[in-house]
């Protein structure tokens, strides 16, 4: 399959227009991963039923809810429609651990993108330290700024190709460095990496502050 789109047309109001129906789900992921940027990185450890830790990172990521604390990780699978490890353990478990990816550990996370085989461990091989789980089986990563241990909340298997699982997050380890007694979390300490498109990646350490109005604020300034 070709990686160019055949060019559609440009409307009047100046912009291109692609009817998904009439796409390829290759041009469809194209498209949605160029336009939904940076997308947060879950860097997820889980073990399989044998107790071997598997780690993997993926892009189709965030958190839902805090009320219930419920994050959502899309989870594609072979292309014969077979589990991959990550997917394939949660079912199995019942867990998984979130490591946010800094700047730091961009090339341990992207040696843990290799497919591997089961019997290989990701972690060992990118040279990062496990710790064990304070509320799950599975591990978290020393290296990672952050984690989050979670319990499968639903698995929605929404294709053959793919599943979404929301996990309900039991318990948070933070780096002390980069987190103050308000808790909030220091942007530039945690350097989170996210997700443009195509190969492309985007640190998060310069951000800006742009309160909310209310409506008296908002009129006020008019």
């Amino acid at each position: 399959m070709s990686d160019t789109l055949d060019a559609a047309p440009v409307a009047d109001d100046g912009f291109t227009r692609f009817d998904f129906a009439a796409l390829s789900p290759r041009e469809r992921y194209k498209l949605l991963i160029g336009a939904v940027v940076p997308r947060p990185i879950a860097w997820v450890t889980t073990i399989d039923e044998r107790g071997r830790v598997n780690a993997a990172p993926f892009s189709f990521f965030n958190v839902l809810s805090a009320d219930p604390a419920i994050l959502a990780l899309g989870v594609e699978n072979h292309e014969d429609r077979r589990f991959k490890d990550t997917g394939a353990n949660i079912r199995a478990t019942g867990e998984f651990t979130v490591n946010i990816v800094d700047h730091a550990n961009l090339h341990a996370m992207n040696v843990t993108a290799v497919a591997f085989p089961p019997e290989i461990d990701e972690l060992a091989e990118a040279g990062l330290t496990a710790l064990p789980g304070h509320a799950v089986a599975c591990p978290y990563i020393a290296e990672a700024p952050v984690a989050l241990e979670c319990r499968r909340y639903v698995t929605l298997s929404i294709s053959a190709s793919r599943d979404i699982v929301l996990g309900e997050v039991v318990a948070m380890h933070v780096r002390s460095s980069i987190i103050n007694e308000r808790l909030h979390i220091d942007p530039a300490g945690l350097d989170a990496l996210g997700r443009m498109g195509g190969h492309g990646y985007a640190r998060s350490n310069e951000t800006f502050d742009l309160p909310t109005m209310s409506e008296a604020q908002y009129r006020a300034g008019r």
